[in-house]
């Protein structure tokens, strides 16, 4: 049976470039910054991305525990949205590490937070009943947000308010070069009203591991000193770094078949009755869908479908999936899938 896995973007497997520079790859001990892999990697993701310098981590939740580490001290407070990732999906890692606070506002439906709702949560100076505010994160495109792109008027529109209150932003930009892409636009522009910001290699740029952090020079020696403080030396990781470059040049544009793939994807969904979809929702490479039919739980309606070889998660809330399309899935994959849809939503009729 062909699997068509839409759980997650990160399933990706290497592409054969990839393998072959993983195997091809200089090395050195990176601790010791003699990696010479890795420092073109950072060097290449931070002029790409419009900073100084650049760190190579092991994953998305390392680079921004590592971030809101460095930009913070015990006690302080963080704003960021109640979907957001680092939020919900990254074991309280803020909290439990660097001890600092969060105070969530709400996402609005298209991954942004309210200007003025940020603002309200901006705690006044000199108080001392209250946290220190420090930092406010954003994520584009927005996971829990049905992959919402956040445009580049917004993100300057927040980190101009950021500067009033001398405070720092930082983005998590796990699918920043998805949102770029989207807008049809140079990924600088995403990223020049922000302090500091990290991708993944390991989603839509299909590496097997990795994820780059972002920022001013300082910013980044101090960040090297927390990698190391929660165990991301990874001396030879050249090995990872070489596929992080073959990323940068060849995975970035063909996230548009991403985009379109979900596109097609969320269309065939919207026209099956017992589905619906928000397809004004539908802005990159994730769908999001209701099951309105009574005849399925969400339990027997994903295991059905895993049996026909179409795999997603449980649900997110209430009755809503969420689907990613990626490197590795094809038009005619996201056909098949249609197919089963149809097939099992006409069993349960």
């Amino acid at each position: 049976m062909r699997i068509v896995d839409l759980r997650s973007d990160t399933v990706t497997l290497p592409s054969p470039a990839m393998r072959r520079a993983m195997y091809e790859a200089e090395l050195g001990d990176d601790v010791y910054g003699e990696d010479p892999t890795v420092n073109k990697l950072e060097e290449v993701a931070a002029e790409m991305l419009g900073k100084e310098a650049a760190l190579l981590t092991v994953s998305g939740t390392m680079s921004n525990l590592v971030a809101l580490l460095t930009h913070t001290g015990r006690g302080d407070e963080v704003i960021m949205g109640d979907k957001a990732h680092t939020f919900l999906y990254e074991v309280g890692g803020p909290a439990a590490l660097g001890s600092m606070t969060t105070r969530v506002v709400p996402n609005q439906p298209d991954g942004t937070l309210k200007l003025a709702d940020v603002e309200n949560a901006i705690r006044p100076p000199g108080n001392v009943h209250f946290p220190r505010t420090k930092l406010i994160v954003i994520e584009n495109t927005h996971n829990r947000m049905g992959g919402a792109v956040l445009s580049a008027a917004y993100t300057d529109a927040l980190g101009e308010l950021a500067r009033r209150y001398r405070l720092q932003v930082h983005l998590d930009g796990a699918r920043i070069f998805n949102a770029a892409v989207a807008l049809g636009v140079n990924v600088k522009e995403l990223t020049r009203g922000v302090d500091s910001v990290c991708f993944c290699l390991s989603k839509g740029l299909a590496c097997p591991v990795g994820s780059v952090l972002a920022g001013p020079r300082a910013f980044i020696d101090e960040a090297r000193r927390y990698r190391k403080m929660v165990g991301g030396g990874m001396r030879q990781a050249g090995v990872l770094a070489a596929a992080g470059l073959v990323a940068l040049r060849e995975m970035i544009d063909r996230l548009a078949d991403d985009h379109a793939n979900a596109r097609r994807l969320a269309e065939g969904l919207a026209a099956i009755p017992g589905i619906e979809v928000n397809l004004d929702s539908v802005q990159s490479n994730i769908v999001m869908f209701d099951l309105t039919s009574p005849k399925w739980t969400t339990e027997s309606f994903r295991l059905a479908m895993n049996a026909r070889g179409v795999k997603f998660n449980p649900p997110l809330a209430l009755r809503q999936f969420r689907l990613v399309t990626h490197y590795g899935i094809e038009k005619d994959d996201i056909d098949l899938a249609l197919k089963a849809f149809r097939e099992v939503i006409a069993e349960g009729a």
